[in-house]
């Protein structure tokens, strides 16, 4: 299934745990600096240089070139997505974004900030960069340049930008938690046949 960005509440409620999907349309790119700077302008009721609402977000550091053509992104891996976990309920919140892509899932309060507002987990196989970049068809722009390539605030435009999969849905539903659940069970199942 191809979603085409911007997304509405509609789309992202309709996912299902597990589904695959790619994306067409604008992408930002951040990750913790983003987060920080983003919230701390809000805070202090200042506008951002885009509207990120209805967006998508990729948890990405990427590897950009820049020639007479403009800029080129040459590697865009995911970054772990456990490590925005403090901001990311507030950044949904505040921004109105309905996906976000990373890799490693995200905790019990983003779940629940993602079933209140409406917003999914997209997970992207950690270690394809090389693929990401592949699926973006160009820079649109770059802003927060200060922080560094890594840290800035990238607007992308996205062509077939996948292989993804739906492992945190609207619905408060998440794969990790369920593969955790698994394995908890037959742990203890093992155990017990042990006589642990």
């Amino acid at each position: 299934m191809i979603l085409k960005a911007p997304l509405s509440e509609d789309d992202v409620r309709s996912l299902k745990l597990g589904q695959q999907v790619y994306i067409d349309g604008p992408l930002f790119i951040g990750r913790d600096e983003v987060h920080m700077r983003a919230l701390e302008r809000r805070r202090e009721g200042k506008l951002l240089p885009v509207d990120m609402e209805d967006g998508i977000l990729y948890h990405c550091g990427p590897i950009v070139t820049r020639d007479a053509k403009g800029w080129k992104v040459i590697a865009a891996g995911p970054t772990t997505s456990a490590r925005m976990n403090a901001l990311e309920p507030d950044f949904i919140s505040e921004f109105g974004i309905r996906a976000i892509i990373g890799k490693g899932g995200m905790s019990r309060p983003t779940v629940d900030a993602m079933r209140e507002h409406g917003c999914v987990y997209l997970a992207f196989t950690g270690g394809a960069a090389v693929l990401a970049a592949q699926g973006i068809a160009r820079v649109r722009g770059v802003e927060w340049l200060d922080m560094g390539m890594p840290e800035a605030l990238w607007i992308v435009e996205a062509k077939h930008f996948g292989p993804l999969i739906v492992a945190i849905d609207a619905h408060g539903n998440s794969l990790y938690e369920k593969v955790e659940g698994e394995v908890r069970k037959n742990l203890t199942e093992a155990m017990r046949r042990s006589g642990l």
